[in-house]
C-alpha cells in the first residue's frame, strides 16, 4: 500500500520520490524496528482528510471479537494505531471507492481486536484505537475508541428487602444492581410482570434504580424482584414481598339500649365493631373495648293502697250510716294501680229498731210470725246435711268397685312403640341455669322434644359435676319407651334438683353415658366422673454402675446418671415424674413459675457424682429482664432455693439454654425453676395453637385457642386432652412473646368467609387480663369460638385467628381444613418425638464412647500452669461461669462431659465436641489421635440405637 502511494506521490513530487522510497522502507507499519509512522508525509496542495465514520467504543462478547471500522475522504492511506502503536498492515482490511459528487477518493479501513488483546494490555486506560487517515495535505486523526470486555457478575449488590407498610404510607425498595461493562439496566417485576411508571404516576422508578410507591394501596401487595440486565446477561435479584395493611377502626357506637330493668337501678349498653375498616392482612385491632355500659335508674310503678276507714256519719231517715276510704297511702305514681275495692260501704245504723210509717218493728211483725219463720229455717239446714251424707257414701261405694278391676293407667304411650317424646317442663327467670336464681321456678309451661337430646360442647363452658348432671329433676321429666338411649350435655354450669323417677337418667357412679361423634365415632359428650384425673407423668428405670438416661416423652424433662455415679453391685430403681395437678410451689409477689415441678427420686439414694437433670423452661432467657431461681422442695412441703442461676455456687451448678436448664445436682427430690422479672421487658414465651371439632349440631364447628407455657409437657397436657375429646390441631403452633407490662391478651377471629360461615355476635374477639395470662402455668389458658356453617354442603372453612398482647407481640394462625374428616390434612403434634424407650442403660444411653471419655479426662483433670486443662474444655464448650463448682470434682472433666451430654441428647452429631477437640489437640498430643472417624461412628452407632 505504502508502495502505491509512493508511485502516486511521485508523480507529483518527482524530486522527493526519493525520501517516500526510502520511508516506506523504513517507517511502514507492522515492520520489524517498530518504529512509528510520521504524523505527516509531503503532499501537494489539496485538501486534509475528513472522517465520514469514526470508529465507536465497543464491549468483546464472551471470546467473540469486535471490529473497528474508519472511513475518510479524500484519503490515500489509513492506518490504526492501538494503545500508542500502530497495527501491522496485514490485520488492515481496505476497501476504496470514488465519490461520485466530488470526485473525490474514499477509503475504508476496518481491523479486528480480540478477548486476549485486551486482556495483555496494562495501561492506566481502557485498551484504545485511533485512525490515522493520509491525503495531499495532510493527515488527520480520528477520535480515540475505546474496547473493554463486556461482563455481568451474578451477585446483586444490594437485593430489595420485604417490607410491611400501612396503606397510604411510603414504599421504598432498594436495588443495586451487580457491577458489570457495560452498566446494566434495572428493570421491576411484581409478581413476575414488567411495571410501567409511565402509567401509573404512583409508581416512580428513575431514582438510583430504587422503586418508590408513593401511597401504598392494597393492590401494592406482593413479590417484587429488580432484573439487571446488559449486552451479556441477566441477572435477577431475591423477591421481596411487600405486605399493605390496615389497621382495624372502629366503627360508631349504636344506640344506647333499653335500660335492661323495668324499674330500679340497671345498666344500659352500646356496642361497635372493628370494622371501620376492619384489620386486614396482619393489621392491628382495634385497641379499647367494642361494649361500654352506664348505669340506669328508672322510677318503679306505685300500686295505691287504702287509707284506713273514716268514722261512720250519723244515721239517715233510711236507718242506715256511711264510711269512707281514700287511695292514699300511697297514692298510685308513675302508672301504677290503682287501689282495688270500694271507697264507701254502708250499713243498717239501727238495729231493726228503725221506725217505719211511723210505727215500731215490733208492731208490724209479730211474735207468731218470727218462730214460723225459724222453723222453716232449720228444717232446711236438716234436709241438706242428710243429702250431703246420702252423697259421699255414693262416692265412696262406687271408688271401691273400680278398684278391683287394678287398672291404674298413667300414660298412654304404653301402647305405642319405637321412640317417645320427651316432655321437659322448662324453667322461666327463676332456673338454676340463669343468673338471677331468686325467683322460683315456672311449671305451667311445657315444651316436647322428640329424638336424644344434645347442646353444645362441654368444652367450650364447664362439664357439669355428677351429682348436678345426673340428679333426677322435678321441672324436667322424661320417659323413655323400649330401649332408647338418652345423652344430655349442658353448655352452663347448672344445679338440678328433683325426685328419683323410674326409667329416667340413671343415678350413680356405675354408668357414663355420652353422645357418639360423627366423624370418629369417639365419645363426645361425658359425664365428668369417666374422664381421667391426670395429676402426674411418671417413668421409671432400673440403673446401676454403667449409668444411663431417663426420659420423659415429648416433655423436655430428662436426667442423666453418668457412668460410675452408682457403686458397683448396687442397682436403684429411678422414677421421676412431673406434677400436672394444682402446683404446690405458691409464687410470692411477683416470682412467677417458669418450669413445671419435676421430681426424681428415691430422695435417699447417694450418688458418688453429680447427676444432670434437664427441665424445660418458657423465660426468655435475659439477665438484664430475669431473675431466675432454682427451688427445692422440703419434707414438710416448703420450698426453699437453691441458687440463682447467675450466682456462684459450689453445692450445684445451673446451664440456662434457651428452652431448658440443665441442673447438675448430688441429691434427688422435686425441683423447679422460678423467675422475678426486674423489668417491663421481661418476656413469657407462650406457645400459641388452635383445635378444632364437629359439635353435636351439625352445622356448628367449635375452634379452641390454647396460650400454654412454652414447655413441652404443658402442651402435651392439652394434647393429650385434646385427643381425648376428638379435636384436631389445625394449625402449627407458634410462640408468642408476652411481655410482662401488665397489658392484656387479645384473641379474635378474622376474614370469616362471608356466606358461608358466621359467628355469634360480639364474640368474635375475648381478651384476657395480664395476670391470668402471666401466671397461667397452673391451668392452660384457653378460648373457645362457636362457627356455623348457613348451609350443611360447606365443608371448608379458612379463617384467622390473631393472638395479641396490647402494645406487643402478635401472631396470626392460618386456619384452612376441612370439617370432613377424609379430606383433612393431619398435622402433627410434635416436631420431633421423644425416644419410645424412656429408660436407656449402659453405654448406649452415652453419646460419647466409654474409651473416648476416659482418654478425654486422662488429659485435661491434671491441672496446667497454662491453663490447657479442664478448663479449656469447658471454654471450648461454651461454659465460661461458676467453674469453681468443676474445680471441687474429683473428675472436671467427667462433669464437663455430662453436662455436654444433657445439653446435645438431642443432637444429630458430635460436630461440636469434635470441633473443640481438633483445636485442642493442636495443643495437646494425646488427644491428636482421636479422630473424627471415631467420632462419627460413635454417632452413627448412637443415632441407630436411638431412632435419632
Amino acid at each position: 500500500m505504502i508502495l502505491v502511494l509512493v508511485k502516486a506521490l511521485s508523480d507529483v513530487c518527482a524530486g522527493t520520490s526519493g525520501f517516500l522510497l526510502d520511508f516506506s522502507s523504513q517507517t511502514s507499519p507492522g515492520t520489524d524496528n517498530g518504529e512509528a509512522l510520521p504524523e505527516s508525509i509531503p503532499s501537494a496542495p489539496g485538501t486534509l482528510p475528513h472522517f465520514i465514520e469514526e470508529p465507536d467504543d465497543a464491549y468483546i462478547i464472551k471470546s467473540n471479537p469486535i471490529a473497528l471500522r474508519c472511513k475518510a475522504r479524500p484519503a490515500m492511506q489509513i492506518f490504526f494505531k492501538c494503545n500508542g502503536e500502530w497495527v501491522h498492515q496485514n490485520e488492515h482490511v481496505s476497501e476504496e471507492t470514488l465519490d461520485e459528487s466530488s470526485g473525490l477518493k474514499v477509503r475504508e479501513v476496518f481491523i479486528n481486536v480480540t478477548r486476549q488483546q485486551v486482556e495483555d494490555f496494562h495501561g492506566p486506560e481502557d485498551y484504545w484505537c485511533q485512525c490515522v487517515a493520509w491525503s495531499h495535505l495532510g493527515t488527520s486523526k480520528s477520535r480515540k475508541a475505546s474496547v473493554r470486555i463486556a461482563y455481568l457478575r451474578k451477585n446483586f449488590e444490594q437485593d430489595p428487602q420485604g417490607r410491611e407498610v400501612p396503606i397510604e404510607g411510603m414504599i421504598v425498595l432498594h436495588c443495586r444492581p451487580p457491577e458489570g461493562v457495560p452498566a446494566a439496566e434495572v428493570e421491576w417485576l411484581k409478581n413476575e410482570e414488567p411495571i410501567d411508571s409511565e402509567q401509573d404516576e404512583n409508581i416512580d422508578t428513575r431514582a438510583d434504580h430504587n422503586l418508590i410507591i408513593r401511597q401504598a394501596r392494597l393492590s401494592d401487595s406482593g413479590n417484587y424482584t429488580c432484573m439487571a440486565a446488559n449486552i451479556v446477561a441477566k441477572r435477577r435479584s431475591l423477591s421481596a414481598t411487600v405486605v399493605v395493611y390496615v389497621n382495624g377502626g372502629w366503627s360508631s357506637w349504636t344506640e344506647w339500649s333499653a335500660c335492661n330493668v323495668r324499674c330500679g337501678r340497671g345498666w344500659q349498653k352500646r356496642s361497635r365493631t372493628c370494622t371501620n375498616p376492619a384489620p386486614l392482612n396482619g393489621g392491628a385491632f382495634c385497641e379499647g373495648m367494642s361494649v361500654q355500659k352506664i348505669t340506669c335508674t328508672s322510677l318503679c310503678p306505685v300500686d295505691g293502697s287504702w287509707e284506713v276507714w273514716s268514722e261512720w256519719s250519723v244515721c239517715s231517715p233510711e236507718c242506715e250510716h256511711l264510711r269512707i276510704r281514700e287511695c292514699t297511702a300511697p297514692p298510685p305514681r308513675n302508672g301504677g294501680k290503682f287501689c282495688e275495692g270500694l271507697s264507701q260501704e254502708s250499713e243498717n245504723c239501727t238495729d231493726g229498731l228503725c221506725i217505719l210509717d211511723k210505727k215500731p218493728l215490733h208492731e208490724i211483725k209479730p211474735q207468731s210470725i218470727e218462730n214460723a219463720s225459724d222453723i222453716a229455717l232449720y228444717s232446711g239446714l236438716g234436709a241438706a246435711v242428710v243429702a250431703v251424707a246420702v252423697l259421699v257414701i255414693g262416692v265412696t261405694l262406687y271408688r271401691r268397685s273400680q278398684s278391683d278391676y287394678g287398672v291404674d293407667v298413667i300414660d298412654s304411650s304404653a301402647l305405642t312403640g319405637g321412640f317417645q317424646t320427651f316432655n321437659f317442663k322448662t324453667v322461666r327467670q327463676g332456673n338454676s341455669l340463669l343468673l338471677n336464681s331468686a325467683m322460683q321456678p315456672d311449671l305451667t309451661v311445657s315444651r316436647t322434644y322428640s329424638g336424644p337430646i344434645c347442646l353444645q360442647d362441654p368444652l367450650d363452658k364447664e362439664l357439669m359435676t355428677e351429682s348436678s348432671l345426673f340428679n333426677p329433676l322435678s321441672d324436667i321429666k322424661v320417659k323413655v319407651q323400649s330401649s332408647f338411649m338418652v345423652s344430655l350435655g349442658v353448655s352452663e354450669r347448672a344445679e338440678y334438683h328433683g325426685k328419683n323417677h323410674s326409667r329416667t337418667f340413671p343415678h350413680g357412679n356405675n354408668h357414663s353415658f355420652s353422645t357418639m361423634h360423627p366423624r370418629n365415632k369417639m365419645p363426645y359428650i361425658q359425664n365428668l366422673s369417666s374422664l381421667p384425673t391426670r395429676t402426674e407423668l411418671r417413668t421409671t428405670g432400673v440403673f446401676g454402675h454403667l449409668g444411663g438416661r431417663l426420659v420423659m416423652p415429648n416433655t423436655g424433662v430428662s436426667l442423666l446418671i453418668p457412668h460410675g455415679a452408682i457403686p458397683e453391685e448396687n442397682s436403684w430403681e429411678i422414677y421421676m415424674s412431673i406434677n400436672q395437678g394444682e402446683p404446690s410451689l405458691q409464687s410470692d409477689g411477683s416470682e412467677v413459675l417458669l418450669s413445671p415441678e419435676v421430681t426424681c427420686g428415691p430422695p435417699d439414694m447417694i450418688v458418688t457424682t453429680p447427676f444432670a437433670l434437664t427441665i424445660p423452661h418458657c423465660a426468655d432467657v435475659s439477665s438484664e429482664h430475669w431473675n431466675i431461681h432454682l427451688k427445692k422442695r422440703t419434707q414438710q412441703g416448703k420450698w426453699e432455693e437453691v441458687m440463682s442461676v447467675e450466682d456462684e455456687s459450689t453445692s450445684c451448678y445451673c446451664l440456662l439454654d434457651p428452652f431448658a436448664c440443665h441442673v447438675l445436682l448430688d441429691s434427688f427430690g422435686t425441683y423447679a425453676l422460678t423467675g422475678e422479672p426486674i423489668t417491663d421487658c421481661a418476656v413469657k414465651q407462650l406457645k400459641v395453637a388452635v383445635f378444632g371439632c364437629m359439635s353435636c349440631n351439625s352445622l356448628d364447628y367449635n375452634l379452641r385457642v390454647y396460650c400454654v407455657d412454652n414447655t413441652p409437657c404443658a402442651f402435651q397436657e392439652v394434647v393429650s386432652d385434646e385427643r381425648h375429646q376428638g379435636g384436631q390441631l389445625l394449625e402449627e403452633p407458634k410462640l408468642l412473646h408476652f411481655k410482662g407490662n401488665t397489658f392484656s391478651l387479645q384473641i379474635s377471629v378474622l376474614d370469616i368467609p362471608p356466606f358461608l360461615w358466621r359467628i355469634k355476635p360480639f364474640t368474635a374477639c375475648q381478651e384476657v387480663p395480664f395476670s391470668r395470662v402471666w401466671c397461667s402455668n397452673r391451668q392452660p389458658l384457653h378460648c373457645a369460638f362457636s362457627l356455623e356453617r348457613y348451609t350443611p354442603t360447606t365443608t371448608q372453612l379458612s379463617c384467622k385467628i390473631c393472638i395479641r398482647q396490647l402494645k406487643g407481640h402478635e401472631q396470626i394462625l392460618q386456619v384452612q381444613t376441612s370439617i370432613l374428616e377424609s379430606e383433612r390434612e393431619t398435622i402433627t403434634f410434635f416436631a420431633q418425638e421423644d425416644s419410645t424407650f424412656p429408660a436407656q442403660t449402659g453405654p448406649k444411653a452415652f453419646k460419647i464412647p466409654y474409651s473416648i471419655r476416659q482418654r478425654i479426662c486422662a488429659t485435661f483433670d491434671t491441672p496446667n500452669a497454662k491453663g490447657k486443662d479442664w478448663q479449656m474444655l469447658a471454654q471450648k464448650n461454651s461454659i465460661n461461669r461458676n467453674l469453681s463448682y468443676f474445680a471441687t470434682q474429683s473428675s472436671p472433666s467427667a462433669v464437663i462431659l455430662n453436662l455436654w451430654e444433657a445439653r446435645h441428647q438431642h443432637d444429630g452429631d458430635l460436630d461440636s465436641l469434635a470441633c473443640a477437640l481438633e483445636e485442642i489437640g493442636r495443643t495437646h498430643t494425646k488427644l491428636s489421635n482421636i479422630s473424627e472417624s471415631q467420632l462419627d461412628e460413635a454417632d452413627f452407632n448412637y443415632s441407630r440405637q436411638n431412632g435419632l
